[in-house]
């Protein structure tokens, strides 16, 4: 594979340099004014006017149901595509409630559906409706990221379960929700499987799935120009991945770790990741966006990403479903743990230092 060419970049702290409490997502409102909203890990949606306010106002506290703990929280966060005329919002957080658990089960997973109220400040307290619930066995791989595709379909990322080796066998198991990308139609309450699924209609399967083999599938974006779907996978032990998902894909987990055999079964028709790194580089990917933004005209087109564990932001230019140039592009120091991009598509991650960050130029 060739080296990606050098790109100087910087990152620059938004908001004024402002600092938030385990900020792990950034999401737009899509309302043509550019107001951003952080959200923190231990449960609270912060509105920002835009990168340079420093001013925030709380819009939506969920730290009664959740906390941060480990890689349980408010772990992800959606604005309906006709969120200016219908004001929906969509959160994915691990209900750690005692009443929530269902026998030794660990927490369970909540997508839930809220209503911010035209002309009001903050989301409505009171308006939660849940739109899927998911018994989670251990306190890990919990997936993270929910988001509305172009198709106006909600997608979700689940893990496998947790622990580790997918003891359970989620990963390729076509009954359950582990370990798998779904995608749902919210616009029928609480939801419904879109008839195009690939495993709508099977009495062998759940309806939801759109791609399985995953193990945690941390962060997911949209092309904003093809729509492809992109996916970053935690790994195990040796190799993190980059996956093109595509409809019925199955990415291997847990028969595979990459591009390497990890348990025996059959694998035939497995879909291969973009791309894979080893522990030499780092551990823990953080699965990022294809840059379209203008600011930066020599990241046009290049998949960005980071490795949680080294701090390193990495990127790479694919041509079909393979990585035609790769490398890293700045060491960043970061315990990065997610990126946003903006309106006019130009790249922003957080870290767990408390800091978001928009990427620039020198």
């Amino acid at each position: 594979m060739a080296a990606l060419p050098k790109i100087a970049l910087v990152l620059a702290a938004a908001f004024g340099g402002r600092s938030f409490e385990r900020p792990l997502d950034l999401q737009v409102l899509p309302d043509g004014t550019g107001r951003l909203a952080v959200v923190e890990q231990g449960g609270k949606v912060w509105l920002m006017d835009g990168p340079d306010s420093r001013a925030g106002r709380l819009v939506l506290d969920l730290s009664g149901r959740t906390k941060a703990s480990g890689e349980r929280g408010f772990l992800g966060l959606a604005f309906h595509p006709r969120f200016k005329e219908n004001g929906l919002v969509f959160a994915h957080y691990s209900d750690m409630r005692k009443e929530a658990r269902s026998g030794e089960r660990d927490h369970r997973s909540v997508v839930s559906r809220w209503h911010w109220p035209k002309g009001k400040a903050v989301v409505d307290p009171g308006s939660e409706a849940v739109v899927l619930t998911l018994d989670q066995p251990y306190s890990n791989h919990n997936g993270g990221a929910i988001r509305f595709g172009p198709d106006g379909f909600l997608y979700m990322g689940v893990g496998d379960g947790g622990s580790g080796g997918d003891p359970e066998g989620n990963g390729q198991n076509l009954g359950v929700l582990l370990g798998k990308l779904l995608r749902l139609d919210v616009d029928k309450p609480p939801y419904a499987v879109p008839v195009d699924n690939p495993f709508a209609g099977r009495k062998d399967a759940r309806g939801e799935i759109w791609a399985y083999g995953l193990r945690n599938p941390w962060r997911f974006s949209f092309d904003r120009e093809t729509g492809e779907l992109w996916a970053g996978d935690v790994g195990q032990d040796e190799l993190e991945e980059v996956d093109r998902i595509e409809r019925g894909g199955n990415y291997g987990w847990k028969l595979f770790e990459g591009t390497k055999r990890y348990a025996p079964g059959e694998a035939a028709g497995l879909k291969p990741p973009a791309l894979e790194y080893g522990r030499d580089v780092g551990g823990s990917i953080t699965g990022g966006f294809v840059y379209r933004g203008k600011a930066i005209p020599a990241l046009r087109g290049v998949y960005l990403y980071a490795d949680y564990v080294s701090g390193r932001l990495r990127g790479a230019r694919m041509k079909g479903s393979k990585a035609e140039a790769e490398g890293e592009l700045l060491p960043t120091g970061l315990n990065v743990s997610s990126f946003g991009e903006d309106l006019s598509g130009e790249l922003y991650l957080t870290a767990f230092d408390g800091k978001v960050y928009k990427l620039t130029t020198p």
